[in-house]
């Protein structure tokens, strides 16, 4: 079967294209600054265990655009890896924000696309994005299943204790503003290889996925019973370029003192802070380089990253009531040592317990990072959030096939 997966954006595509049952994509992309007049596309195919490599500078105007030189790509007869767009089965969507409603993979059909266009102004950096995505796929792959996967669904086995804000009961019940949680295709995919690794399907696991965003799970059995971010992505942890938790009347005093619009306020929140408020970068890469060369802001930035997720660890290890492992996955969970080793100094209590030499070393594949009688394992798995939507878009066809 043939499933492509496509993660559209703004001004952006992501896509990889799968022969399934194979885990391992035969081809995949992005097309970035969609509408620049200089888009950028990438394009990598891997055949007989070789990775080959196109980049190309395109004025692509929009979303249609990119998609047809996505298409020319894949489907050209020397370096294409199907014949015509026919070939196509499934589309799969990465879709960020799903609401209440669409809380499952699901076939889109116009009420979907209602739902994700109506959830806009939750979701104003992504959702759009998603929506022009799924709109120019239908037209391109004509006879393929168009299915959405959520980042929201595998957040929706939280308690309401867990996701209900302490604000009046209509705005949750007429607004719907609630917890939903994001990157939860990751925090899916990394829970069940530690349950499969640990050999306990009743496992107590904390997932930590850091990226340029970044956000935190709780998860029970296999189920999702607390995460970090909130109705939108910029709530919990310290992240890239947005501030993570953050006290209400902050935002409030940049109102009512400082004269900023809510505009203005969203940019400074979202784009402006984070890392890159603290240290003028918002790569962990830069600033690593920056606390080896002595720099006491970074240093600063390092410490109060690292120990927002140390409480967070701690919290959620509460609210387990236990804990069997932490997984560290994402660009930085399974590249940056510093910041794995920074969470889990001085964390004895909680049976975590690091051992610095696995710590750095770089392996390929699932990384148990601890000492060997820590009562609590430390394990670094790198993330697959396209392999996981393909999976859920196939488990969903088999039920759908089942159900006749």
């Amino acid at each position: 079967m043939n499933i492509f997966i496509i993660n559209s954006g703004s001004s952006s595509i992501k896509y990889q294209l799968f022969k399934m049952p194979s885990e391992s994509p035969v081809c995949s992309g992005l097309v970035e600054r969609l509408g620049t007049g200089n888009a950028k596309v990438i394009h990598k195919t891997y055949k007989r265990n070789l990775e080959c490599i196109s980049t190309q500078i395109l004025d692509l105007r929009d979303h249609e655009a990119g998609f047809s030189e996505i298409v020319r790509l894949i489907t050209d007869p020397v370096v294409g890896v199907i014949k015509n767009t026919a070939d196509i089965e499934v589309v799969g969507h990465r879709v960020v924000q799903g609401g209440k409603n669409l809380s499952k993979t699901t076939i889109i059909t116009d009420f979907v696309k209602q739902e994700i266009k109506r959830l806009f102004k939750l979701a104003p950096l992504h959702n759009p994005g998603h929506y022009k995505g799924i709109e120019v796929a239908e037209k391109i792959f004509s006879k393929a299943v168009q299915i959405a996967v959520f980042d929201t669904a595998f957040h929706q086995t939280m308690p309401e204790k867990a996701y209900r804000y302490a604000i009046p009961a209509s705005f949750y019940t007429d607004y719907g503003l609630r917890v939903y949680g994001f990157h939860g295709t990751s925090h899916k995919y990394v829970s069940e290889k530690a349950a499969n690794y640990l050999g306990k399907s009743d496992a107590k696991i904390i997932t930590i996925h850091l990226g340029n965003g970044c956000s935190m799970a709780a998860v029970n059995a296999g189920k999702c019973i607390d995460t970090s971010m909130g109705l939108t992505p910029l709530d919990g942890l310290i992240m890239g370029t947005r501030c993570g938790n953050i006290d209400a009347s902050v935002v409030m005093y940049f109102s009512s003192h400082l004269g900023y619009t809510t505009e203005q306020i969203n940019d400074l929140l979202n784009n402006k802070s984070g890392m890159l408020g603290l240290t003028g970068y918002s790569d962990m890469r830069d600033i690593g380089r920056l606390v080896d060369e002595g720099d006491p802001a970074a240093r600063l930035a390092y410490d109060m990253y690292t120990y927002r997720i140390k409480k967070f660890i701690g919290s959620y290890a509460a609210a387990l009531n236990g804990l069997d492992a932490i997984v560290f996955t994402a660009g930085v969970g399974e590249n940056d040592c510093r910041t794995r080793e920074m969470v889990c100094a001085d964390m004895e209590f909680l049976g975590i317990v690091l051992n610095s030499n696995k710590n750095k070393a770089n392996v390929p594949g699932i990384k148990d990072i601890g000492t060997a009688n820590a009562r609590t394992k430390v394990l670094v798995i790198p993330t697959n959030e396209e392999l996981e939507i393909a999976n859920q878009c196939v488990e969903l066809l088999e039920l759908e096939a089942v159900a006749g």
